[in-house]
């Protein structure tokens, strides 16, 4: 059985991981038979927002290890304790949580820094050789970390994020919701989920095709 990890960055689209994104990418990954396990960045989230109204909620104070072990049902582990001998594959999942709390994409764009864990991560992975698989806004994490290497990804096909993601280094390919981009050198899949998507029949083709050849 394989073994996979993925990493959230909180729970809730607007300052967390993507709640759909992180099931489905959790529902692909047991669906071809693999041993998943949860990862999270302990940390203070980067703001905390109300979810019904989109207001920020000024002064409150969240942690993404805690949130994001709402999702995880609570079987979930620090991402400074992940160790890329014991995974066959690396998932992350989406929500502005990626570009807020992960790396800080959101608010410096591609000027932005990567988390350390994170950049860890993503960096012991490439170097064993093993694939990685970047849901939705998460694949600037790569584009970030793997810019100097001319990463190959996708956003989607949003003008201004990809030209963000190609200032960073990284090679940017328009791709359909239902379909994954892939590089072979790195071993980095990507799709752009609700970077497209309109409802989760769709979010879940890309997704289910991204892990499916991620696995293989």
């Amino acid at each position: 059985m394989k073994k996979v990890a993925i990493v959230l960055s909180g729970c809730g689209v607007y300052d967390g991981a993507e709640i759909h994104e992180a099931v489905m990418l959790l529902y692909a990954c047991q669906k071809e038979g693999a041993q998943v396990s949860f990862f999270a960045p302990d940390i203070d989230q980067a703001g905390v927002v109300n979810h019904l109204d989109g207001s920020v909620s000024e002064g409150a104070k969240r942690n993404v290890l805690e949130e994001s072990a709402r999702i995880a049902r609570g079987d979930i582990s620090p991402l400074s304790k992940f160790d890329s001998s014991r995974f066959d594959a690396l998932f992350f999942a989406g929500g502005f949580g990626a570009a807020k709390n992960l790396c800080s994409f959101a608010f410096d764009g591609a000027d932005c820094s990567v988390n350390p864990d994170v950049e860890k991560a993503v960096c012991s992975m490439v170097s064993s050789g093993k694939p990685q698989g970047f849901v939705c806004i998460s694949p600037v994490i790569a584009a970030r970390v793997l810019g100097n290497r001319k990463v190959k990804l996708t956003i989607g096909s949003d003008t201004s994020t990809a030209a963000a993601v190609e200032k960073m280094g990284a090679r940017h390919v328009n791709c359909s919701v239902d379909e994954y981009c892939f590089d072979e050198e790195l071993k980095v899949y990507s799709t752009p989920a609700y970077m497209l998507a309109k409802n989760t029949v769709e979010l879940f083709s890309g997704i289910f095709k991204m892990v499916s050849a991620a696995l293989r």
